[in-house]
């Protein structure tokens, strides 16, 4: 599938330069970047979805024994 990228002129020179420091092309480049873009949040949803167990300070193990106990 092609998509339309609206890019600045600094952009497209710095991404030649990468391409041809790299030899690969702008396009596959391009891609690189959004498979990296799409990794990195996706890997941020997937941290989120543990809720605050994920930025806890509490022992989840301390936590489960506790509220066990109180039935």
């Amino acid at each position: 599938m092609r998509a339309l990228v609206d890019m600045n002129d600094a952009q497209v020179e710095a991404l030649d330069m990468l391409a041809k420091r790299v030899r690969k092309s702008r396009a596959s480049l391009i891609r690189a970047a959004i498979d990296d873009y799409l990794e990195r949040h996706h890997r941020g949803q997937v941290e989120d979805g543990f809720g605050l167990w994920g930025r806890a300070t509490v022992d989840g193990v301390a936590y489960q024994d506790k509220a066990r106990s109180e039935w």
